[in-house]
C-alpha cells in the first residue's frame, strides 16, 4: 500500500478511534499521529496548524484580533497566547516597555517613542499654591507636602501649635514672694562677702559695706512703708 494511503488510512483510524492516538503516544502537539515522532502528525491540537506531518503553532497575535483589553496587549505562548499588562506609563501598548506604548497615561508624556514621567514640580506653573507647601515629584505623579513646622489641616497647611509648658522659660512659675526672697538671699550673700572683707580693715570695703546696709535698711523701710500706707488706705 502507498505511504499516502498508510496516512490517510492512520488519519482516519485515528480520527474515529482516539484511543489509537494515545497508543501511539504522539507529541504533545498532536491530536492523532503515526507514530511518537513529531513528524508523524496527522492531526493538531487547538492552536496548532498542520505543515506536512508537522504541527506548528499558531500565532494568535498575529493571525487575528486576540481581543485583549486596551491596557494589556497580546502574548503568544505554544498552542495559546495571554494577554499582559502594559507598562505603568502606558495607557494603551503593543507590547512591554514603556518604548511599545501606543498612547502614555496620565503624569507621563511621549518623548521620541517612550513614555516617560513629567516632572509636575519642574513646570512654570504652581502646582502647590499654598506658601507654607512645596511640590514633591513621583513617578507619574506628585504631591504637596507642608513645610516643617506645618501640618495639613482641612487641606491647608497649618502651623504645629506646641502646648504652653514648653513654652514657659525658666522663670515663669516664680511667684511674687518667691522673686522677693530670692532677691533678699541675693543681697545677703553681698552683704556677707562685704562684711569680711571689711572685717580685715579695708576701708574700701567698709565703707562699700556700710553703704549697702543703708541702701538695704532704706529699701526694706521704704518697702514695708509703702505696704502700711496701701493698707491704710484700703481700711485693713
Amino acid at each position: 500500500m502507498p505511504p499516502l494511503w498508510n496516512s490517510v488510512l492512520s488519519a482516519i483510524l485515528c480520527l474515529s478511534f482516539p484511543w489509537l492516538a494515545l497508543a501511539q503516544q504522539c507529541s504533545d502537539s498532536c491530536r492523532a499521529c503515526g507514530g511518537p515522532e513529531n513528524n508523524t502528525c496527522l492531526a493538531c491540537k487547538d492552536g496548532w496548524t498542520l505543515h506536512g506531518h508537522h504541527c506548528v503553532d499558531v500565532d494568535e497575535c498575529d493571525s487575528k484580533p486576540a481581543g485583549c483589553p486596551s491596557d494589556t496587549y497580546c502574548f503568544n505562548t505554544e498552542g495559546s497566547y495571554e494577554c499582559r499588562g502594559c507598562d505603568p506609563a502606558c495607557a494603551a501598548c503593543m507590547g512591554s516597555g514603556p518604548a511599545r506604548c501606543k498612547k502614555c497615561t496620565s503624569g507621563y508624556g511621549m518623548t521620541g517613542a517612550k513614555c516617560v514621567d513629567i516632572d509636575e514640580c519642574g513646570e512654570n506653573e504652581l502646582v502647590c499654591p499654598g506658601l507654607d507647601e512645596f511640590c514633591v515629584n513621583m513617578e507619574g505623579s506628585f504631591y504637596c507636602q507642608c513645610a516643617k513646622g506645618f501640618h495639613r489641616e482641612d487641606g491647608v497647611c497649618k502651623a504645629i501649635q506646641t502646648s504652653a509648658a514648653h513654652d514657659k522659660g525658666l522663670f515663669d512659675d516664680i511667684q511674687e514672694e518667691e522673686v522677693e526672697v530670692l532677691q533678699q538671699m541675693f543681697f545677703g550673700v553681698i552683704l556677707c562677702a562685704l562684711a569680711t572683707l571689711a572685717a580685715k580693715g579695708d576701708m574700701v570695703f567698709t565703707s562699700i559695706f556700710m553703704g549697702a546696709v543703708a541702701a538695704m535698711a532704706g529699701y526694706w523701710f521704704s518697702d514695708r512703708g509703702d505696704r502700711l500706707l496701701e493698707s491704710m488706705l484700703r481700711g485693713r
